[in-house]
């Protein structure tokens, strides 16, 4: 299964490759800009989906990513700026995720409440809890940019530069991977979502893995959330999140719930992120296309890959249902 999952992601990374290729020759664009970008673009897709991915393996399902994103992104800002370390920011990002994560995942299980609608209660509350955090904290409602000493400062290997949290990030996927097809805690996670009775007739508490799961796919989520504004864009404003918590929920269909396999079309989408203002202003492009239908790409980009990866795919027997012991 991991050697499966390897040849996965070299297989979308040589596409990747020769697409950039055919840009630089196309475009003549700087490839390694480009790849970097890439990379950024991708790096919040790719926290949150490997952390859905486990979490609906479990039977749970948080489509509150987006709300999620923004809330952490505010908290991760504010305690950077407090603390003066970006680094510290982006835990506080994860736990204020996590605590999100937490309190949905109670209120689910022991509240019986539906998981999709509060999902959309969250993002619903995200929209106007943004601006209403901009202006309160920072006396704007559309803009704020951080002190450049609380941001984080990239690595540079030999002229290219990239963020330590996307080599977290990469590196999480491939771990919870190992976790969730290696280990009885992977086997007794995919058991809650698939067959909890089962597991709870085996002795194991199925509503305790049920809350360490949402817990978990919370904390990355916020860690992608406060990255975008410490690290990705380098400021945070109220609709700064642009739909990526719906694309991070794409990146899980489309990977069959499979950890390494959401990285990989976060790749895809985070390429198509990156491309489209490269296109945007292009001679030749630019006074044909409209200039927004050039950057709604990624989106349109992930209309089409999960309307040709969601064929075949099977979801858990209990996703999204509340496990009562008979």
């Amino acid at each position: 299964m991991m050697i499966r999952g390897i040849v996965r992601i070299s297989i979308y990374v040589a596409i990747l490759s020769a697409i950039l290729i055919l840009l630089q020759e196309l475009l003549g664009t700087d490839p390694k800009a480009l790849i970097q970008t890439t990379l950024l673009a991708m790096t919040p897709l790719a926290l949150a989906a490997a952390g859905e991915a486990l979490n609906q393996r479990a039977g749970m399902v948080n489509i509150g990513i987006e709300g999620i994103f923004a809330i952490s992104a505010i908290a991760g800002v504010y305690m950077a700026e407090v603390l003066g370390n970006g680094y510290l920011g982006l835990l506080f990002g994860g736990l204020v995720g996590a605590l999100i994560g937490f309190i949905m995942a109670v209120v689910s299980i022991y509240g019986k409440a539906d998981q999709i609608i509060m999902g959309m209660g969250l993002n619903i509350a995200a929209m106007g809890i943004t601006p209403f955090l901009l202006r309160a904290i920072w006396g704007f409602p559309g803009l704020h940019l951080p002190p450049k000493e609380v941001l984080i400062q990239r690595l540079d290997i030999y002229g290219f530069q990239i963020s330590i949290v996307t080599i977290a990030a990469i590196v999480i996927a491939i771990a919870l991977h190992i976790i969730l097809h290696k280990t009885y805690l992977g086997l007794w996670i995919k058991a809650a979502g698939e067959a909890p009775e089962a597991l709870d007739a085996a002795g194991h508490n199925v509503n305790m893995i049920r809350m360490i799961t949402p817990t978990i796919g919370g904390f990355l989520a916020g860690l992608g959330g406060a990255f975008m504004p410490l690290d990705f864009f380098g400021s945070i404003t109220k609709e700064f999140t642009a739909g990526r918590g719906f694309i991070a929920l794409a990146c899980v269909i489309s990977s069959n719930l499979e950890p390494m396999g959401s990285l990989g079309f976060a790749l895809i989408f985070g390429l198509a992120d990156a491309l489209a203002p490269v296109i945007a202003i292009t001679p030749g492009v630019k006074e044909s296309v409209p200039y927004q239908f050039i950057l709604a790409l990624p989106y349109i980009v992930t209309l089409a890959v999960v309307a040709i990866a969601v064929k075949g795919r099977k979801l858990p027997r209990a996703l999204g249902i509340p496990y009562s012991r008979e």
